[in-house]
């Protein structure tokens, strides 16, 4: 009979679990041709962005009072179109995760489809529901005299129709992980469902939620197709960073490099912040 001490022994339960040893194999010529293709694909037009960059020029060019205009509108407009995706889709998220009514599928569907529909489109839907001879923009028009294409209020609505998405589907995968016994624990000891909602569930998801927002934000940033189309290019007023680059880049090429890598800056941010929920494991 072998002794427990035998180095033949089998070895007793551990408390941290069995731990999975990452297999490192060699990558076939096949494979690796084609990624590191597609690496370059990918790396090369922001490493010419990073050497065609006009870098004794730059302080000039960042410093202008058009960039900061933009840069300003660009930063309020994507901070109010988040806090709108926020009030009204983290409650639309919490409908598709925790309840079920007929048509559940379809909603979830027309949630997601801004995310596939060209942002060209989606301003152009816009302009058909909110403008002045919109389904209901001309009710607002002639009841309230409240007129929202071509002004910052519909550069914060375009930007918040292609940005909801993101934090909609955020929100509701880290509702459906979550465990709902948690709320139901809390309402059967008298508290609301708001309560439960507010008290128990909120503090669970808000690593989702945090992601959620940081996406949405950054999306409304660099939207350009819903905002053009919706509010217009006109400065100081609903001409935001990329519709700026946009402009620079047909006058002032190197301007428009410049602003490019302000949102080039802006986006690593954003995936440095994302970096424990996304870039894990090496």
């Amino acid at each position: 009979m072998t002794s427990l001490h035998e180095p033949g022994a089998a070895a007793g339960p551990r408390t941290g679990g069995p731990r999975r040893r990452r297999v490192r194999v060699g990558a076939p010529l096949p494979l690796l041709l084609p990624g590191v293709l597609a690496l370059a694909f990918l790396l090369l037009p922001l490493l010419a962005l990073l050497v065609r960059a006009p870098w004794r020029s730059l302080p000039a060019q960042l410093t202008s009072t058009e960039v900061w205009q933009a840069l300003q509108l660009s930063l309020v407009s994507a901070t109010a179109a988040t806090a709108v995706s926020l009030v009204l889709g983290v409650p639309l998220a919490w409908l598709l995760a925790r309840t079920d009514f007929p048509g559940r599928g379809l909603v979830r569907a027309l949630v997601t489809l801004p995310l596939v529909l060209p942002p060209v489109v989606g301003g152009v839907a816009l302009l058909l529901a909110l403008g002045r001879n919109g389904i209901i923009g001309k009710w607002l028009d002639s009841w309230f005299g409240i007129t929202l294409p071509f002004t910052t209020t519909g550069v914060i609505i375009a930007e918040a129709f292609v940005a909801m998405p993101f934090l909609v589907i955020s929100v509701e995968g880290t509702l459906r992980a979550a465990d709902p016994r948690f709320e139901e624990a809390a309402t059967t000891l008298g508290a609301s469902r708001f309560t439960a909602f507010r008290r128990v569930t909120l503090p669970l998801i808000a690593p989702g939620i945090a992601a959620g927002s940081v996406l949405a934000w950054a999306r409304a940033l660099g939207e350009f197709g819903a905002t053009i189309t919706f509010a217009g290019n006109f400065p100081g007023r609903t001409q935001t960073m990329p519709l700026a680059v946009y402009l620079a880049l047909q006058n002032d090429p190197e301007a428009a490099v410049s602003l490019s890598l302000v949102l080039l800056a802006v986006s690593i941010a954003v995936l440095a912040g994302l970096r424990d929920r996304w870039l894990t494991g090496s």
